[in-house]
């Protein structure tokens, strides 16, 4: 008689085994119906990259991150005091999981599926960007992670599941330029050569090849919805404004002219990319207006300084040294437009993400981010 129970017993306990196999299974794929982020660029959206490399250029250092939930106020290796703008859109996508470091240990398996942050401070479109920082990951190694991945999909799901996985349910950002610029054709003596070979127009010429044959490398390997952020007003950052000595209503102009120059040059290939690739829809997203509007109006998205760097030290601005623990630190986070010398707090990350998904046509066209996930 026992026997008999053992067994009855045995019976149950793999039936109950196999319904939550079922229902996990199950519960992964419903997840997966929300799609995947896979985000590309530079310390405005390096969820923790730089964090695995040799570098001079990392965030994993407390003040950063003080108002990240989801790591307790801990730094994760985010360049900013919470979540980056690719953390907020994924969560207005309705995404579940936060896209992982490519470079971090749980960045398998099915995590992949969920999406996979490549971007790293300091990266750019040139290789040669940023090699002041030592290590960082350029758009061509983050691409080359991305093909890796992209046969990792096809291991889990199989070769036609993943493909129309990554067509239809996977969304591409990149968020790429400004150190094109800031840390390669305007960095401060070293790139005086550059400047004396290379006219601003035949550098902004090689950038958008560059980053065309960047974008159509990830169209052979299935990627079809994209957005691609335009650079933003770098002269008005608060390290520009603090080495310059300008004053507070004030911004460079050489850096942000350039930025206009490479931002006019982008839509238009974004525009023409759109018309020769069958099924890609390349979206653009205005962000030099965007965060433009943001600091000439700050007061009236209830900032008190679009200037000033909440977390950092050095001039007039805090805008020399970079946020860490000696750093001094404003107690109103959300009241400053920029957290440190470089990147906007949350804030103004909320306001940017806002209007990448459901907003204006003048910062993003041809659709916002929600109607491109639900192409």
């Amino acid at each position: 008689m026992a026997m008999t129970n053992y067994n009855y017993g045995l019976i149950v306990l793999l039936l109950l085994i196999n319904l939550i196999a079922f229902a996990t299974s199950a519960d992964i794929d419903d997840d997966l119906g929300f799609g995947a982020s896979y985000i590309f660029g530079d310390s405005l959206v390096d969820a923790g990259n730089n964090n695995y490399l040799q570098t001079l250029s990392k965030a994993n250092i407390p003040p950063n991150g003080i108002d990240f939930k989801a790591s307790g106020g801990n730094p994760t290796g985010r360049y900013t005091n919470g979540r980056t703008i690719g953390d907020i859109v994924g969560e207005g996508l309705g995404q579940p999981h936060y896209a992982t470091p490519y470079l971090a240990p749980n960045c398998t398996g099915r995590a992949i599926l969920y999406g996979v942050n490549y971007a790293s401070g300091g990266g750019g479109i040139m290789n040669g960007t940023g090699r002041i920082f030592v290590n960082r990951l350029s758009m061509d190694i983050q691409i080359d992670y991305f093909n890796i991945t992209r046969k990792e999909i096809s291991k889990l799901l199989g070769e036609s599941k993943a493909r129309d996985y990554i067509m239809k349910k996977s969304i591409f950002s990149i968020t790429v330029g400004s150190n094109d610029f800031l840390n390669n054709y305007l960095l401060p003596v070293l790139s005086i050569g550059t400047r004396i070979t290379e006219s601003p127009d035949a550098f902004i010429d090689d950038l958008l090849s560059h980053l065309k044959a960047q974008l159509t490398r990830l169209y052979k390997l299935d990627a079809r919805k994209f957005i691609i952020g335009n650079v933003g007003p770098i002269g008005c950052i608060p390290y520009q404004k603090t080495i310059n000595q300008l004053k507070e209503n004030e911004c460079v102009e050489l850096a942000n002219k350039l930025a206009l120059q490479y931002n006019a040059r982008l839509k238009d290939m974004l525009a023409e990319m759109n018309k020769n690739l069958d099924g890609a829809t390349f979206v653009h997203a205005n962000v030099y207006d965007l965060v433009m509007e943001v600091i000439t109006n700050y007061d009236k998205y209830g900032f008190v300084t679009a200037t000033k760097a909440c977390c950092g030290n050095g001039g007039q601005f805090a805008g020399i040294v970079p946020c860490g623990p000696t750093s001094s630190m404003c107690s109103d986070r959300d009241k400053h437009v920029f957290w440190d010398p470089y990147h906007p707090s949350e804030a103004a990350n909320l306001i940017i993400a806002k209007q990448l998904l459901e907003g204006d046509p003048k910062y993003i066209s041809p659709v916002n981010l929600k109607q491109l996930r639900d192409l």
